[in-house]
């Protein structure tokens, strides 16, 4: 009983003494000073842009709203709702979050029980016996605790990685979401965009015929040649063959609405059809600075935690290096049947329990592979980092050009108008020819279509714009 004591005492010591000496090996992580992310051009303003295209000013969580359309602003939440793209990306965070638990639970006491009976017989030849062994019942039952001390921080390091995979899910979640939202506007932008063109094409085409009418009763007054009316036809015919294009494009726009949502083409939204102007922002682009956008970013943050993963697998690995201790106990009772639980054959068992993998090369390597998975990831974060700006300097430096060359195209389509109603008075009047009037037209009619071409080319600026500056989510 004594001895017994003393066993006790000495293992109760021995593990105070070790937790007391407890120490994660591995680096301890922070973004590195040398990342592309602290760098002073990284965070300042950004150089693109400019005071007609937008304002410093914090981009809101749902950017969408701010083209004060309720439609839109009704599609984009039935998207994040039920997209399927979304649901994947939500199961793939739900499944982060059980490794997580999994590996949390590594640190906890492992109790395992077992309970076994069977009627046997021993073999008397295997013992070099001549007499039939008897014939007997025996059980095998109890209940085995172990604690591993984690003296390294090998399972502690595990947990930091899988917190940070977990991050990282959860960002790439996010990031789904970013592009949903961006894909959903996009596609009610063009159908709206292209109902907009349709209404421009069926206007410019009737005007084209009236000019048409115009010429037959100057034909029949023998005012004009009778080719005028057949010239003049051919320009109406090549509009005519626009419409089934856009018409086309429209229902397609529709079709990507429908399943954004998570529904079938053909369920798409008829309604949505009724849309014939492009969307208006109702402020300019709040895009604050580099320091925000990469703070908001879902796919920075992603990569950035992947480095965090990655720093700690270091630890992970490098914890082999060392023994691994753990505390062990059990109690059960094993042996005859006929005297089960009895003194002979109840059995109790404590102690430390020490393995260490002495291949010390093998260890090594894979350290070697985790420092350089730690250097990729840093290069992965790094070029993160470079995209997202690249992304939202080039989206800001189109948005800008976009908006000069539709005010240009507006100001050109004013001009042509005026010149083309002007020559068609005196068409009427008899005192230009049918050729002058036709360029008239055809110019006008031009440059009509190019500002309705324009603006669907500024709404998807402004949706590419949104989208780079990463918002979206909350």
């Amino acid at each position: 009983m004594v001895s017994t004591r003393r066993y006790v005492a000495v293992i109760a010591a021995f593990t105070l003494t070790v937790l007391a000496g407890c120490a994660e090996v591995g680096p301890d992580y922070k973004i590195p000073e040398n990342a592309v992310v602290n760098a002073p051009e990284a965070q300042g303003e950004f150089v693109s842009g400019n005071a007609k295209v937008s304002i410093d000013a914090p981009l809101p969580d749902h950017w969408w709203r701010l083209f004060d359309d309720p439609v839109l602003d009704k599609l984009v939440q039935g998207a994040l709702a039920s997209n399927t793209e979304l649901r994947i990306a939500q199961a793939n965070l739900e499944r982060s979050h059980a490794l997580l638990s999994e590996a949390q639970d590594a640190k906890d006491i492992i109790v395992a029980a077992d309970a076994s009976t069977s009627y046997t017989q021993q073999s008397a030849e295997a013992s070099l016996s001549h007499i039939e062994p008897p014939r007997h019942e025996i059980y095998n039952t109890g209940i085995t605790m172990s604690y591993d001390l984690d003296l390294w921080g090998g399972i502690r390091r595990g947990i930091e990685a899988a917190s940070a995979q977990t991050e990282a899910a959860q960002a790439a979640r996010d990031l789904v979401r970013v592009n949903v939202a961006a894909e959903t506007a996009r596609a009610y932008s063009d159908l709206c965009n292209a109902g907009y063109q349709i209404d421009v094409l069926e206007q410019v085409i009737a005007v084209q015929e009236q000019t048409i009418a115009l010429s037959r009763q100057l034909v029949a007054n023998g005012r004009a040649p009778s080719f005028d009316t057949v010239r003049q036809q051919s320009p109406v015919d090549s509009n005519r063959a626009l419409l089934a294009p856009l018409h086309a494009r429209q229902r397609n726009a529709a079709f990507r609405l429908a399943t954004l949502q998570g529904q079938p083409p053909e369920d798409y939204d008829k309604t949505l059809l009724d849309c014939h102007k492009p969307l208006t922002l109702s402020t300019l682009i709040p895009t604050g600075d580099g320091r925000a956008l990469l703070a908001r970013r879902p796919d920075v943050r992603a990569a950035e935690r992947q480095l965090a993963a990655a720093t700690a697998e270091i630890g992970v690995a490098t914890a082999d290096l060392y023994p691994d201790v753990k505390l062990g106990a059990s109690v059960g009772s094993t042996g005859a049947a006929a005297s089960a639980f009895g003194p002979l054959t109840n059995r109790f068992a404590v102690g430390p329990l020490v393995s260490w993998d002495l291949h010390r090369t093998a260890i090594r390597d894979r350290i070697s592979a985790a420092q350089a998975q730690a250097r990729a990831s840093l290069a992965r974060f790094d070029g993160t980092v470079l995209t997202a700006l690249r992304e939202t300097e080039s989206s800001l430096n189109d948005y800008a050009a976009a908006l000069d060359r539709l005010q240009s195209l507006e100001t050109a389509r004013d001009e042509a108008k005026v010149v083309n109603d002007r020559t068609h008075v005196l068409r009427e009047g008899g005192k230009v020819g049918g050729l002058v009037a036709l360029d008239a037209q055809r110019t006008w009619v031009t440059s009509e279509l190019a500002v309705a071409t324009a603006e669907q080319g500024v709404n998807n600026d402004q949706i590419a714009t949104f989208l780079a500056l990463g918002g979206g989510w909350e």
